[in-house]
C-alpha cells in the first residue's frame, strides 16, 4: 500500500526568524493522524534567517539527524562538539539520557535551509553521542546512497534506531530501486524538484508512505533530491 501526503497538508509555523514545515505533529501543530510513521517521529523543513538560530536547549531519548540543503548550520553542544554543517553533510546527535545544544546561522545575508529529522531510539537512556559525515553529490547522482544506518555500514553515520536513511539526486532518465522487506515500512520525502515514486508523481515537500511493498522505485526526476527511510514495522 502506498499513501501520498502532499506538501500542503503539512503543518506550518512562521516565527519570523524561523519558518518551518512539519510533516508530523510538532510543537503547536497537532494532527492525530500524523504523529509519526513507524519509528520516524519528526521531519521539519526549517529555514533560519541570517544571524539567528536556536539557543541552547535540551533533548533526551531521540536520534536527531540534520540534513542541510543551503547555507550553513553552526552546531554546539555540551559534549564538546562545535562544528559547521553544510550541504552534503549528515549529522547525527544521539540525545540519549540528555544533551544540551544550540544551532545557529551566523551568515549575515544567507538563509540556512535544512531538514531536522528525529528517530525513536532502540532503547532509552543511552550514552549521548555525535557523528558527522559528508556525502558528495556525485555519490548520490542517479542512486540511493545510504547515509545513516543502525550499523554504520558503507560509510554511513550510525543511528541507534532500527532504521536506514538513503539520499539521492535524480534528473532525466536516471532511476533507482531499493528492495524492501514487505513487513517493514518505508517513507519517501521529496526535498526539492519532482520525481515519480512507484509510479506516483511527487513534488517538493510531498511524501509517500509505503507498507507491504517489496521495493521503492524512483524515476522521472526533474532536478529532484529525495530521502528514503527504511523503518521498523
Amino acid at each position: 500500500m502506498i499513501t501520498v501526503r502532499k506538501s500542503s497538508e503539512r503543518g506550518h509555523a512562521d516565527h519570523g526568524w524561523l519558518k518551518s514545515f512539519h510533516s508530523f505533529s510538532f510543537a503547536d501543530f497537532y494532527d492525530p493522524a500524523h504523529m509519526g510513521f513507524g519509528n520516524l517521529r519528526v521531519i521539519n523543513e526549517d529555514r533560519i534567517a541570517p544571524g539567528t538560530g536556536f539557543g541552547a536547549h535540551s533533548h533526551r531519548d531521540m536520534e536527531i539527524v540534520s540534513y542541510v540543503l543551503a547555507g550553513a548550520l553552526a552546531h554546539k553542544d555540551n559534549m564538546g562538539n562545535g562544528t559547521s554543517i553544510v550541504p552534503g553533510d549528515v549529522q547525527r546527535m544521539s540525545a540519549g539520557r540528555g544533551v544540551m545544544h544550540s544551532e545557529f546561522n551566523h551568515a549575515p545575508n544567507e538563509t540556512t535551509h535544512f531538514l531536522q529529522i528525529w528517530l525513536l531510539p532502540d532503547a532509552p537512556g543511552i550514552e549521548p553521542g555525535y557523528e558527522q559525515k559528508h556525502f558528495d553529490a556525485a555519490g548520490k547522482r542517479g542512486m540511493l546512497r545510504l547515509v545513516a544506518s543502525r550499523d554504520g555500514r558503507d560509510g554511513s553515520v550510525t543511528v541507534h534506531a532500527d532504521a536506514a536513511m538513503y539520499a539521492g539526486l535524480f534528473d532525466g532518465g536516471e532511476s533507482a530501486e531499493l528492495r524492501l522487506d514487505p513487513a517493514r515500512k518505508a517513507y519517501v520525502h521529496v526535498v526539492r524538484g519532482s520525481v515519480n515514486v512507484n509510479g506516483r508523481p511527487l513534488a517538493a515537500g510531498d511524501a509517500a508512505m509505503l507498507g507491504g511493498e517489496p521495493l521503492v522505485r524512483i524515476d522521472g526526476g526533474r532536478d529532484a533530491e529525495l530521502i528514503v527511510f527504511d523503518l521498523a514495522p
